[in-house]
């Protein structure tokens, strides 16, 4: 039969009581047609009606179901067919069919499916609750020799696993365990890129993340890096970088990261350590981000800087000082500064030399560098007034912070400076550091910090410039004046929103600031003893004592 026209009005006066050949000779002559011109035959077939009869055909008892999965599978490729296909009722018989044994049957079902459902979170989402995922696990491990519907079953978690909720169905089946093992046979390059498309997206579950370890996903992905690593094709490369970013992404979950680390003695561990010194920038790079992966905790950072993992750090950021690979130099402080998180390690990093390595990094342009350098910084000071002061007198340093706080394009960096320079005086409590940073322009900064829309980051500004009140305030007096902080406290005082600790911390500043006679001049001028009286009956009792404190020493003053 050649005659689609024919065809189709034959279609759509059948019954299931209609021949099977009378059937199959019209679902030819449309899979015919749909070859041929898929666009124009899809318009005839959506224009006749058809649609609503399919829904009818599609039984696991008829010998036609695989020919009319098939044609919805073909006119679902075209976008303008997908919701026809949708209002025509197809999905539901199509989801039944998935149950069904017949290999043929169950290929151009996922397809159709695949197909009606592309690009459309909406109908994707309608499939997971419909319990495909599961469904179409079990048949990835009953089929798993049939390479057609193997392929199918990928496409279609693929496509599913961009949904967050897909990931909680996938935690129930045993997808980690099937994928594993289907990817343990791979040979060939497309197959094995096909597996990670999905194993990616899992990833990213933290319950998946830990039963792909489980299933022994890392020595596969381990085995891949020692076969790479030297090869200089196209495609060994790719999976090279691959495999690394999945072994970085299995080590963002806390179980799976504890797992491999296995107390600093785990060979997984012990392997990735290896890739710091590599001559492979990929390898550098995987590296460096496990390592600040494994450092999310106390424990495995002690462990790790008693076990020389810093030295190996800084070789590796030394190799990348002159035009360095900038996603290396990120990860190799990214690391650092997560080691230098307990107090422990700051000593014994500071006496490593790990201050100096960064100071290297001044003068990078790249803002992602710029953060973790300040991060770093920021972290190996904290309480160690020793270095603090050096680096606070370090005029190169100060300076490049001062320019890094006007980085409006770049919040972090700017946040970060402004922290870097605060923490500079809160740490060293220095006359010499307060005066460095005087001279480079500094305060300024420092009294916008206090404005911050982050509670910690204005404390943080208020305890400094309390500090320069209290030590170096002749040397401050006209920079705090031209930065309007007397306006800048009065405002935190008067406003309800701010947090009791900011309004302590701005009436003990007000105490320091009455030592220099113009913005004495400058408090008195302002009403500060109306607001600071109303603060006596605060509901926290620190603030309402330092509020009679603060006024008593006005009022003194005046």
């Amino acid at each position: 039969m050649d005659n689609l026209s024919d065809a189709l009005k034959k279609l759509k006066i059948t019954t299931t009581d209609s021949t099977a050949d009378s059937l199959e000779g019209c679902l030819d002559c449309l899979l015919q047609a749909l070859a041929q011109n898929n666009m124009e035959t899809s318009e005839k077939i959506q224009k006749s009606g058809v649609l609503q009869v399919f829904a009818n055909l599609l039984t696991p008892q008829s010998s036609c179901t695989a020919k009319v999965a098939n044609i919805i599978a073909e006119v679902a490729r075209n976008e303008f067919m997908r919701n026809p296909c949708v209002d025509a009722g197809l999905i539901p018989p199509l989801v039944q069919l998935l149950n069904c044994k017949d290999q043929e049957v169950l290929l151009q079902t996922g397809r159709a499916l695949g197909n009606i459902c592309y690009d459309s979170h909406t109908l994707q989402s309608q499939l997971i609750n419909m319990g495909v995922i599961p469904t179409l696990v079990k048949l990835l491990g009953i089929h798993c020799q049939n390479a057609a519907l193997t392929e199918m079953c990928l496409v279609a978690f693929g496509n599913l696993a961009e949904l967050e909720s897909s990931k909680e169905q996938f935690a129930y089946t045993n997808i980690a365990e099937e994928l594993v093992k289907l990817f343990k046979k791979q040979i060939e390059h497309d197959k094995k890129e096909m597996i990670f498309e999905v194993l990616a997206p899992l990833a990213e579950n933290d319950v998946i993340k830990l039963q792909l370890v489980e299933a022994g996903l890392v020595e596969c992905l381990l085995e891949i890096v020692q076969k790479t690593v030297d090869s200089d094709k196209e495609d060994d490369i790719a999976e090279l970088k691959t495999a690394s970013d999945l072994m970085v992404l299995l080590l963002l979950g806390d179980e799976s990261m504890q797992k491999l680390f296995e107390g600093g003695k785990g060979s997984v561990f012990q392997r990735v350590l290896s890739w710091i010194p590599s001559n492979s920038h990929q390898l550098q790079l995987a590296g460096a981000l496990a390592i600040a992966n494994f450092a999310r905790n106390d424990g495995n950072c002690i462990h790790m800087v008693d076990n020389g993992i810093v030295q190996k750090l800084m070789d590796l950021l030394d190799r990348h000082v002159e035009d360095g690979n900038v996603t290396v130099q990120h990860a190799a402080l990214s690391a650092l500064r997560n080691l230098a998180i307990p107090v422990v390690n700051k000593a014994k990093m500071l006496s490593a030399g790990v201050a100096e390595a960064v100071l290297k990094f001044l003068r990078s342009e790249m803002p992602p560098v710029q953060f973790k350098l300040l991060g770093t910084l920021r972290m190996l000071i904290d309480a160690q007034a020793e270095a603090a002061e050096q680096l606070g007198k370090n005029v190169k340093l100060v300076e490049r912070l001062v320019e890094w706080c006007e980085a409006k394009d770049h919040a972090g960096v700017m946040g970060e400076s402004n922290r870097l320079l605060s923490a500079l005086i809160r740490h060293s409590k220095s006359k010499d550091v307060i005066r460095t940073i005087v001279q480079s322009g500094g305060i300024k900064h420092l009294v916008t910090m206090a404005t911050s829309e982050h509670v910690i980051m204005q404390n943080e500004a208020l305890v400094a410039l309390a500090l320069i009140a209290a030590l170096e305030l002749v040397t401050a007096e006209k920079d705090l004046e031209n930065a309007q902080l007397v306006q800048i406290l009065h405002r935190l005082l008067s406003d309800d929103r701010s947090a009791p600790e900011i309004k302590y911390n701005s009436m003990v500043l007000i105490c320091a600031l009455i030592g220099s006679e113009p913005l004495q001049k400058e408090v008195q001028s302002m009403a500060f003893l109306e607001v600071i009286s109303k603060l006596r009956s605060h509901e926290n009792k620190t603030v309402a004592q330092q509020a009679s404190l603060t006024e008593q020493r006005l009022a003194v003053e005046s």
